[in-house]
């Protein structure tokens, strides 16, 4: 399933205002994930801190009754795009860090971490794990020759 423009205008939408919830110019003193819950069935998207409270809510027309049997990564793919282009925004609120942005289905079952942001580092997919990993072997092999 490939995104369309509303459906970009729409996570954009719900990622920065979800932030607007933990303002970067405030101290940090919350201690929490974002929790990201796609209704496969209606579309609906939530977003929720650990404790549960909901954050922000809208649906993404695109994804109401979608059946494929890829969704959720079809979602996850659309979401990291989404978390990329708002990156600045999203590594930089005022939640304690590492936090994390995960992926929940509508039973509230975590189905993959999107981002995580440590003070650090910011990690928005896979991709960069392996990139990660693939540096890291470099170097260590680099440090074994000398």
């Amino acid at each position: 399933m490939k995104a369309t423009v509303q459906t970009i205008q729409q996570i954009d939408r719900a990622l920065r205002k979800t932030a607007d919830k933990f303002p970067a110019n405030e101290e940090a003193t919350v201690m929490t994930d974002i929790h990201i819950r796609v209704s496969q069935d209606s579309g609906e998207v939530l977003t929720f801190d650990d404790d549960d409270n909901e954050l922000m809510r809208c649906v993404v027309e695109q994804w109401i009754d979608n059946k494929d049997d890829d969704f959720y990564d079809s979602v996850a793919v659309m979401l990291r795009e989404g978390i990329e282009r708002q990156k600045d925004l999203l590594e930089n609120l005022s939640i304690l860090k590492p936090y994390s942005f995960v992926l929940e289905n509508d039973d509230s079952e975590s189905l993959e971490e999107l981002f995580v942001a440590d003070d650090d580092i910011a990690i928005i997919s896979p991709l960069s794990i392996d990139s990660l990993d693939s540096d890291l072997d470099d170097f260590l092999e680099n440090l074994l020759k000398s």
